[in-house]
């Protein structure tokens, strides 16, 4: 069986939300958090990627640049047909 490289699209607030969410999960027992050490390899590549992409990690406005990020990839409150609870949480039937 072929095994394709997989190409994924993110824009540069994705990027950045995505990139400071992995380096918090990196930081952390993924073990306790992952149970499957196979997946390991796939998320320290994709957080490497983005860390070697975003070259704003190491600015000064950091912070602002990821709350500006975080602020506009929230859904507006009238947007979102999902409940207020539902947003914290994600299950595999949600996909």
């Amino acid at each position: 069986m072929e095994n394709p490289e997989i190409i994924i699209k993110l824009t540069s607030d994705e990027a950045l939300v995505l990139s400071d969410w992995l380096e918090q999960v990196q930081m952390t027992d993924l073990s306790r958090l992952v149970g499957d050490a196979a997946v390991w390899a796939p998320l320290h590549r994709i957080a490497g990627t983005l860390d070697k992409s975003l070259s704003g990690i190491f600015a000064a406005d950091y912070a602002e640049r990821l709350e500006a990020a975080r602020s506009r990839l929230r859904p507006d409150l009238g947007d979102s047909a999902i409940d207020e609870e539902d947003t914290d949480t994600w299950s595999p039937s949600r996909r």
